[in-house]
Order: C-alpha cells, then structure tokens, then sequence
C-alpha cells in the first residue's frame, strides 16, 4: 500500500514506520493519523516482530500542525476534545497494545504530541541533540497524547511540571539522565544502535516480551497482591509456549536459542 504522509515496510521481522513530512518537521495531520494508523494495523498481521517508530529529515515530530487546524476569523473553533479522541488517543493506546516491542528513534525535536508519542513507545533511542518539548503551555492547552500521565510517573511531578508550565526544551541526556528515556547516543551512531537493537528484539521471545510490557504497563493501577497474580498466571500462560521450551534446551545444551515468537 502507498502512503502519502509515512513510509512503511517490514523486513526480516522488523516494521519499520518513519513520520514522512520533513518539510513541516513531520507535524500531524488529520491524513497522517488515519495512515499511521492503518500501519499500526499491519505490523503484527505482516509477521513483525518489533517495530521502529522515526521521523524523516532533521526532526522527529514537531506535534501537531497547526496549519491543519487553522480557522478563518469568526468561524466554529476545531473541537479538540473530538481530535484527541479520534486521533491522539487510538494511536497512544495502539503502541501501547501492541504484541510486541516498539522503538523510538528520536532525532531532531520532538515536540507536543511528537515527545509524548515517543514516550509511548516501550524504547526511545535519542540522538544527542535531540530534545524533547512540551510547549501545550504556550498554546493555553494541557499535554495530551498521555503526557500528564507519562511524564510524572517517569520523572516525578516535580520535573513534570516544570516541563509543562514553562514549555522548556529538554536535552537527549538530561531526558537519560532522568530516566524518561532509555539511551542518548552520539548522532552518528543513532540508525546504528536502532538497527541493533531491533535486530536483537526481533530474534527474542516475543510472546514473553508482549506479556512483560503489558504486565509493566498494567500493573502501574495494581496492588502488588494483584501483581503478583497477574505474573502467576502469565508464567502459567508462557511455560506451554514452544520458545519457553526452546529458551530451556539451549541453556542446556550452551547454545544461542532459536526463538519463533510462539
């Protein structure tokens, strides 16, 4: 399928999904969240086995465009409450859910809905002059795309906060150095160290990895009772599994395992 505002291909397990505006630092449309989101919808369907999320040219995501909400004087404001429900949303929740890994690849800015889609993701792998911005402040708006509740549980409210009220831009170390994301590298190693990585999730244990990031994600609203419940019955659930069984014979046998992702 051809797309007019992302590329999207899948090759030896790995869906790669790239924010294909460069001339408007990858901003979203209304015409890139319905083809991303058809994307998304392919990536398991096509035998994915983790995805990477990036932005063309020298940015990440710059948020939404503007451009596409503009209004002429004296007309209906847009109902944002309605884009964020159809749009922001869905896709925040679809990285979530998805049955496998999926990583980040932050170069540039990545700003508004751009930084907190990247905070969706299970990884972000940041180029070191990246950064990350959350100026909704400057626009009289709150974070959305899962910003008021990403940013405070991974950095705390404090630093939370001083990001949202006063627009600041963050730097890909600081944000590592704060733990809200996983690893600043140097420009020049950024597709490398992707590429890596994505090479060594796609050859791992999927269904064991799929149930750990739900388990992670869900077990933020759980009582450590329910948790433990919760991880009780997943290892009863992946014990039957054939790459359980193939992750026990080649430590046995001192071996790289072969995982299928059954």
């Amino acid at each position: 399928m051809t797309y007019e505002t992302i590329l999207f291909e899948v090759s030896d397990s790995i869906a790669r999904l790239t924010l294909n505006r460069p001339e408007k630092l990858n901003s979203f449309t209304t015409l890139m969240h319905a083809e991303v989101r058809d994307a998304l919808g392919r990536v398991a369907a096509e035998g994915a086995r983790v995805l990477v999320l990036a932005g063309a040219g020298r940015g990440f995501c710059a948020g939404q465009d503007l451009g596409d909400r503009a209004v002429a004087p004296g007309a209906q404001p847009v109902d944002l409450a309605r884009s964020v429900e159809e749009n922001y949303k869905p896709l925040v929740l679809a990285l979530r859910r998805l049955p496998l890994p999926v990583i980040a690849q932050v170069n540039g800015v990545a700003a508004g809905a751009g930084a907190n889609v990247a905070l969706a993701c299970d990884l972000v792998i940041a180029a070191r002059s990246a950064n990350f911005v959350q100026p909704f402040c400057r626009l009289g708006l709150v974070p959305d795309s899962g910003g008021t509740w990403t940013l405070p549980r991974q950095i705390g409210t404090a630093r939370a906060l001083g990001l949202t009220l006063l627009g600041e831009k963050l730097s890909a170390e600081q944000a590592a150095a704060w733990g809200l994301i996983w690893r600043c590298v140097d420009d020049a190693e950024l597709a490398a160290t992707v590429n890596e990585l994505a090479r060594q999730l796609a050859a791992a244990p999927t269904r064991g990895l799929a149930r750990t990031k739900q388990a992670i994600y869900e077990g933020c609203s759980r009582a450590l009772e329910a948790q433990l419940d919760v991880e009780r019955d997943y290892q009863g659930e992946l014990g039957f599994s054939s790459d359980y069984q193939e992750g026990v014979r080649a430590f046995i046998e001192k071996r790289t395992p072969r995982f299928t992702g059954r």
